[in-house]
């Protein structure tokens, strides 16, 4: 009997992590499409999961609307990572890179979320060490694709952020993911180096971007 023990703790807990994905997977998408005040039971039908299940593993909406978030960055800083190691060069990695953060919906759920509620969620301890991650990724892509030659040098990352998190809306009667592709298409070239038209402004640089992503605690010390 012992020796069944440890396979069964090891099921239990691969079981448990599924379940977890298929919340999260079924709470992003209901909370894109409805709102962030989608009934949680509707969560978990989606799910496929009993309610009670769900409530265990998140006693409450902050909690979930945390995780999705949590999720949806270390997703981000992985396509970055992956991008970076898998593209001959910067700027094929900065392309597929932001075409994944628009694939995504980035920008679409903090858009939905009350500014304290956004601010608040923010504030998770894992969020920290993601946000580096992601800094780090886009300042590579960003200098190395500009010392090849292939992005323009009136482009900073902090540029680049604003990107990530483009929302694309379409009318009901266009294809989303066509206009889209178009999008993000129109963005790219607008990003190549080559003849330049001047863009109004200055570009924002790597300490705009940490400033972007940094969070106000309460103490008024800055997440950087």
């Amino acid at each position: 009997m012992e020796a069944h023990r440890p396979a069964e703790k090891t099921e239990l807990r691969a079981d448990a992590r599924r379940n977890r994905d298929l919340i999260l997977a079924a709470a992003q998408k209901l909370f894109l499409e409805q709102g962030v005040d989608v009934p949680l039971e509707e969560v978990a039908r989606q799910a496929g999961v009993g309610v009670g299940t769900l409530y265990r593993r998140f006693p409450d909406r902050d909690a979930l609307l945390r995780a999705v978030g949590e999720e949806s960055l270390r997703r981000l800083a992985d396509l970055a990572e992956t991008a970076l190691l898998e593209e001959p060069d910067a700027w094929h990695a900065l392309c597929r890179f932001l075409r994944a953060s628009v694939e995504i919906q980035l920008g679409a759920l903090p858009a939905k979320l009350e500014p304290h509620l956004h601010q608040r969620l923010r504030l998770g301890p894992d969020l920290h060490e993601m946000r580096q991650r992601v800094i780090a990724a886009v300042l590579r892509m960003t200098e190395q694709a500009q010392a090849d030659g292939t992005l323009r040098g009136d482009i900073g990352p902090g540029d680049i952020a604003l990107l990530m998190t483009l929302n694309v809306y379409t009318p009901q009667s266009m294809p989303h993911e066509q206009a889209m592709a178009r999008v993000v298409e129109i963005m790219l070239n607008g990003l190549r180096a080559g003849p330049e038209h001047a863009l109004p402004g200055a570009p924002l640089t790597g300490d705009d971007l940490r400033r972007y992503t940094a969070v106000e605690v309460a103490s008024g010390v800055r997440d950087e």
